[in-house]
């Protein structure tokens, strides 16, 4: 089995009199790390928001029926928790009325129960993101040589556990995942009104990875205003599937003030879209993978170590890139990213970038530096 990084974690908050909350997409493994966590300890009251008598018990409880419903149990755990209407007010009464029982919520969508819960729990929740299984992780569950030679691999698969756990099998998974993550349970989202718009979407942005995505292009490609296009890809950021990172600019007239690039959590269900498992030696998106990779990888790390950490992309009008910019405690960090090491030997520094940030660190990222980059 493998060790999920955050159940140390949240062992450890276990009893503090806040509310845990664990945020991430269906499938990678929060049902799991529950039953980790809770499955041998005693007086634990299981819920899930899926079940159509968890929701109507919720639709109209009290604190005397909350009180009478947990009884002696010490944890109350809830699964999908979004499922339950207004469930972050529900949540405050638990916490306020039984402030013995430990809550624990776990949620595959964002929308309402991050708002929520943000808005009724303030002060007194933790949350946490889980994203599919990690490049750090698989390193300790194997050993650094072996998920190292895995890194192709990887970027054609993806993280989700049950494709790692499936060798030789990681289509049929794949296409189960997207099947009913994507075409079913996002779609039954109320404020998708074109459902085959938004998969045309997603396969347009699965085209666009590395690249400045343009709403207005994107609308006209799939025939959709750039307001609809927005509102869609925030609904996908939601729910899990794919980050923003927006351009970093200060100091120069020509850089590009507001731009925005679109990357996927999970390289599997990228290429599963598409329906391109190419080997990553003959594909021509082998820089746009490489560079998705690593920045999902990246962004996974700080997420799970709590680091303060900004991050763009910085581009001029001249053309002039780099691919990540990070700013920790008042520092830039800037980083290329190449899969060809001796690509990688010969990249500069952009003349410009350095004259109007010379404090800034710059590097590049092959696959011979990545180990030190995401561990």
């Amino acid at each position: 089995m493998i060790e999920r990084i955050q159940k140390k974690i949240i062992e450890s908050m276990l009893g503090n009199g806040k509310a845990i909350m664990i945020m991430g997409a269906r499938q990678v493994g929060k049902s799991t790390l529950l039953s980790e966590i809770f499955g041998k300890r005693d007086r634990v009251m299981w819920m899930n928001g899926d079940d159509t008598d968890v929701q109507q018990l919720f639709a109209d409880i009290s604190s005397t029926r909350v009180k009478a419903l947990l009884g002696n149990s010490d944890y109350l755990v809830i699964d999908e928790a979004q499922r339950i209407k207004d469930i972050g007010l529900k949540l405050k009464l638990i916490t306020d009325q039984v402030p013995t029982v430990q809550v624990v919520a776990t949620g595959s969508s964002s929308f309402e129960l991050a708002n929520q819960v943000n808005e009724s729990l303030a002060g007194r929740k933790r949350t946490f993101q889980m994203f599919p299984l990690t490049y750090g992780e698989l390193v300790a569950h194997t050993n650094l040589l072996e998920e190292h030679r895995m890194i192709p691999h990887r970027m054609l698969y993806g993280y989700y556990p049950e494709v790692v756990m499936s060798p030789g099998d990681e289509r049929t998974v794949l296409r189960e995942l997207t099947d009913s993550y994507l075409y079913k349970d996002i779609m039954m989202l109320d404020n998708i009104s074109k459902p085959d718009k938004l998969m045309r979407l997603v396969q347009a942005l699965a085209h666009q990875i590395g690249e400045q995505v343009s709403y207005n292009e994107v609308g006209q490609l799939i025939g959709l205003d750039p307001k609809t296009v927005e509102r869609y890809v925030d609904v996908l950021e939601k729910c899990y599937i794919v980050f923003r990172i927006g351009s970093f600019s200060r100091n120069l007239r020509n850089e590009l003030k507001i731009s925005r690039k679109i990357y996927f959590w999970d390289l599997g269900i990228r290429n599963a879209v598409i329906a391109n498992f190419q080997q990553v030696e003959n594909r021509s998106d082998t820089g746009a993978l490489w560079e998705n990779f690593v920045i999902s990888e990246r962004m996974k790390r700080h997420f799970i170590n709590g680091d303060f950490v900004n991050t763009w992309f910085w581009r001029t009008q001249q053309q002039k890139e780099i691919d990540l910019i990070e700013e920790a405690d008042g520092k830039l960090y800037a980083f290329e990213f190449k899969w060809n090491p001796a690509k990688a030997q010969r990249t500069k520094v952009p003349e410009s970038f350095i004259k109007a940030y010379p404090d800034a660190v710059f590097s590049v990222i092959s696959p011979n530096e990545v180990d030190d980059f995401l561990l």
